[in-house]
């Protein structure tokens, strides 16, 4: 392949694509006759004065990726994601570079750049089993008030916070979050909208998409309460991640009230909006909202009989502290969230507008509805959710019985 027709094969270097790594602007790695290497943006290579054959290759599929011949410059991949890259240099008087992708005892960075509770807790299952398949020393950065509920369960990891992220010379970087507008696949091999929020993690860093929870620390202490209890979160980040039914939550609170449950409501925010439009924490649960710290949650969930809410961080955190989760969501298809035999949605109604590839996200917008914005269809994929159909959903979860004082 020349370099003209692998030209497609080269991402632009144009600061705004490149993974932000400390160090980042010279690969790491040193080579034969003063060749630089490393895969902390994808394979780059830095070649100083005399003219050079590069080759890139995917080991695993045994394609030949790039080929040409430069002289002094640089080259850089476009794929950004985990590929097993094998890399050939040769020049005029210097000794051949062979270099095939092996990060075993080599200093990783996976950086979760979130503030979202959700997210992190869905793919930090697939950067544990980054480290445990390579055995290298990863090193994850994340937001800095959940790495609490991570670190003593994992080691063999070292946490760090996003704004402090020691300059080290990093073998490789990885950067799995949503890619909302990646349409030459650049920093993601698949589509997130069709693989689902957790398993994208896993294509990203090149791990088998296999459904786990991630083991978290839970605080000792036991039960925090002698009677049986259930958690609730009903506040989300966008309107259209609501049960938008305008009696849902308080129906729901009031049966298993009469079901012998103390219902808890665990939400950060008891009033959270934008505009004209605010959500307020049901009526009738009980307020445990505010900063609390998210192992104490954790221990919460760990101990409840179940828990209820929407496709939000602390749905996740149930997930991951052993917790039977019913999830309310026609936002987002059940593809997209951990399976869970209580999830509710009304296939009646219009729903996964989140996972239709047709249609871009608006983050910016809390009121999104992309299909039916500003009509008396507005947000009618929770909104046709019924109490009835979630109070049949609860009914099914093993244990559960009416008036049990358990």
């Amino acid at each position: 392949m020349t370099a003209a027709a692998a030209a497609g094969m080269l991402a632009a270097m144009d600061g705004t694509s490149k993974i932000d790594t400390p160090g980042s602007d010279t690969p790491t790695q040193t080579g034969p006759g003063g060749i630089r290497f490393d895969f902390n943006d994808g394979c780059r290579v830095l070649l100083p004065e005399g003219r050079w054959r590069v080759r890139i290759f995917d080991s695993d599929t045994d394609n030949l990726l790039f080929d040409t011949e430069i002289g002094a410059g640089r080259v850089n991949s476009a794929k950004r994601f985990f590929i097993r890259f094998r890399l050939e240099v040769e020049g005029e008087g210097c000794e051949r570079l062979t270099h095939d992708f092996d990060a075993a005892g080599r200093e990783v960075l996976v950086k979760l750049e979130v503030n979202s509770l959700g997210d992190t807790i869905a793919w930090f299952t697939q950067v544990a089993a980054f480290q445990r398949r390579h055995r290298c020393r990863l090193t994850c950065a994340m937001t800095a008030p959940l790495i609490p509920i991570f670190r003593a369960a994992h080691p063999d990891i070292e946490f760090v916070a996003l704004d402090a992220v020691p300059d080290r010379s990093w073998y490789a970087t990885y950067r799995p979050i949503l890619y909302f507008n990646d349409t030459q696949y650049r920093y993601q091999p698949s589509d997130y909208q069709l693989v689902g929020l957790h398993r994208n993690a896993a294509h990203i860093l090149g791990i088998p998409p296999v459904e786990t929870p991630p083991a978290i620390a839970i605080v000792a202490g036991g039960r925090p309460f002698p009677e049986p209890y259930v958690c609730i979160a009903t506040q989300a980040t966008a309107q259209n991640k609501y049960w938008n039914n305008p009696h849902g939550w308080n129906d729901i609170v009031s049966f298993l009230k009469q079901s012998g449950y103390r219902v808890l409501c665990i939400d950060q925010k008891p009033v959270h909006g934008q505009g004209l439009v605010w959500n307020h924490i049901p009526h009738g649960a009980e307020d445990f909202t505010g900063d609390r710290p998210l192992q104490e949650r954790a221990r919460w969930l760990h101990h409840a009989a179940f828990f209820v809410g929407l496709s939000s961080g602390l749905a996740w955190l149930a997930w991951a502290a052993g917790t039977k989760v019913v999830m309310i969501s026609g936002f987002t298809h059940p593809s997209n969230e951990f399976a869970t035999p209580y999830r509710v949605i009304n296939y009646h109604a219009c729903n996964s507008c989140f996972n239709d590839v047709r249609l871009y996200y608006d983050r910016t917008d809390f009121l999104w509805c992309p299909r039916h914005a500003g009509t008396a269809r507005q947000f009618e994929c929770s909104r046709l959710i019924t109490a009835a159909q979630v109070r049949q959903t609860i009914e099914r979860i093993p244990g559960f019985l009416p008036n049990a004082r358990r």
